[in-house]
């Protein structure tokens, strides 16, 4: 995990980062988000469950004093309910400059995948998790559904994950 925040940090630092994707694993399918988003990725900690929040949201953490709520990404993409393991990860991303945590099984790794190796998603899903879905990536083992973290929330999520973190 600390490899993969370096080189999350140097590509930021190079301005880098628009065809490198941090994948990860939520329910054995294999996802990506572009690292221009992400942050950081931390264990998973204890957290503080908050009232009257989606079923999704699991809590906040404090993350060197800032507040960070953590999305359950299985229970986003409408998928049962897990146990956490020692793999399970957060993956901080930036969305709208709100720091959110998103809890997935397992983090994999920074990839750069080029444009041309990037597929239009389906037009004809409308379903969670591929409504969130930017395109795929064709890779040579397994294909990784690219994540579009502005979809994953709608403005009046953002705005309620601030309201809870104040």
């Amino acid at each position: 995990m600390d490899s993969i925040n370096e080189v999350i940090r140097q590509s930021s630092a190079k301005g880098d980062v628009w065809a490198k994707y941090l994948t990860f694993q939520i329910d054995g399918q294999h996802y990506g988000i572009s690292i221009a988003h992400v942050i950081e990725i931390v264990q998973l900690q204890p957290l503080t469950e908050l009232p009257e929040l989606p079923y999704y949201v699991k809590g906040i953490i404090n993350l060197r004093g800032r507040v960070v709520p953590l999305i359950d990404m299985s229970l986003r993409f409408g998928k049962p309910e897990r146990e956490y393991t020692d793999r399970t990860c957060v993956i901080i991303v930036d969305i709208d400059r709100e720091h959110v945590g998103l809890i997935v099984d397992t983090v994999e790794d920074v990839l750069d995948i080029d444009e041309s190796l990037i597929a239009p998603p389906p037009a004809f899903s409308v379903d969670a998790p591929a409504r969130y879905v930017s395109g795929i990536g064709k890779l040579d083992r397994y294909m990784v559904l690219l994540l579009d973290s502005r979809l994953i929330f709608s403005d009046a999520d953002i705005g309620m994950l601030s309201q809870s973190t104040l």
